[in-house]
């Protein structure tokens, strides 16, 4: 009989245990659930605002991706020894690198680039580079290890060049490589382009042609006639994207949204030291 109080002890702890066992049981089940309709409600959300708003936009500051070598389009504060002299224009593999960031204008003609618009396939626009203030610039003379038509960075301390600077946006519309074309005629963000040279009409291009020092390891990139096959499609790869204005009459989009604020998307072997110089130029 002492026993009877010692075993309804040890029972009553073990149905609380197994109580308190079943009760975590079902918060952590209820927890999973909770996050997993947070998680799907976000994903949805993101989803259908990101379709709305799934194109390369005016003022916006972005990373341009070769697709045939997978560097980015690059400048700095270092020039050519040989043709132009101007601030050279290269290809590197890194993704964090700032000096890869590119800055979506209007062409020295005004079209009307407005910052929020569209840009539309056929479009004329400049690319400033962030760090320097200088455009994305061609002309005739000769790039160093190829000997293609030089590309390099120009422009004044407020940004402004001539033609030389402005680049047409050609959209691929076969569906290949990185992403589908189409578009209702914008510039998708998943979608190959071409650039091609206004004045020359030639496109820009990245043979696979690496420079030695100082610049060791990055690509050249030139401009090339007969569109330079797969070395010249480029792709809009990290950035931030303007969102577009009310007024800018997207098709397919209906009124976007009348607030403008930054929308975040978190989305060969060449001769060694060709043409460079330990100085800083190439």
């Amino acid at each position: 009989l002492n026993l009877l109080p010692p075993l309804a002890n040890l029972c009553l702890a073990c149905t609380v245990k197994i109580v308190l066992r079943e009760m975590m049981k079902l918060l952590f089940e209820t927890r999973i659930i909770f996050s997993t309709w947070i998680f799907a409600f976000i994903f949805l959300q993101c989803h259908v605002k990101g379709s709305l708003f799934d194109f390369v936009t005016c003022g916006s500051v972005l990373k341009l991706q070769n697709l045939a070598h997978n560097v980015r389009l690059h400048s700095h504060e270092v020039r050519y020894g040989s043709g132009s002299g101007q601030q050279s224009v290269t290809g590197v593999e890194a993704t964090e690198d700032a000096n890869s960031y590119w800055r979506v204008r209007d062409a020295t003609s005004g079209t009307g680039c407005r910052r929020g618009d569209p840009v539309r396939c056929g479009d004329t626009l400049r690319l400033t580079h962030l760090a320097t203030g200088k455009n994305l610039h061609s002309h005739l003379y000769s790039s160093p290890i190829t000997q293609e038509q030089e590309v390099s960075a120009y422009g004044d301390a407020k940004g402004e060049g001539d033609r030389g600077d402005d680049w047409t946006v050609v959209c691929d519309t076969s569906g290949g490589g990185g992403g589908g074309g189409g578009g209702g005629g914008l510039w998708l963000r998943s979608q190959r382009v071409r650039l091609r040279h206004s004045v020359t009409e030639r496109y820009l291009h990245v043979a696979g042609a690496r420079f030695g020092r100082p610049i060791a390891g990055q690509a050249e990139v030139s401009a090339v006639a007969s569109g330079g096959g797969r070395g010249s499609y480029w792709l809009a790869a990290e950035g931030v994207f303007v969102k577009p204005n009310e007024a800018s009459g997207s098709p397919g989009m209906g009124r976007a949204p009348s607030v403008e604020r930054p929308a975040f998307v978190v989305s060969g072997d060449g001769a060694d030291g060709a043409g460079l110089h330990d100085s800083g130029e190439l």
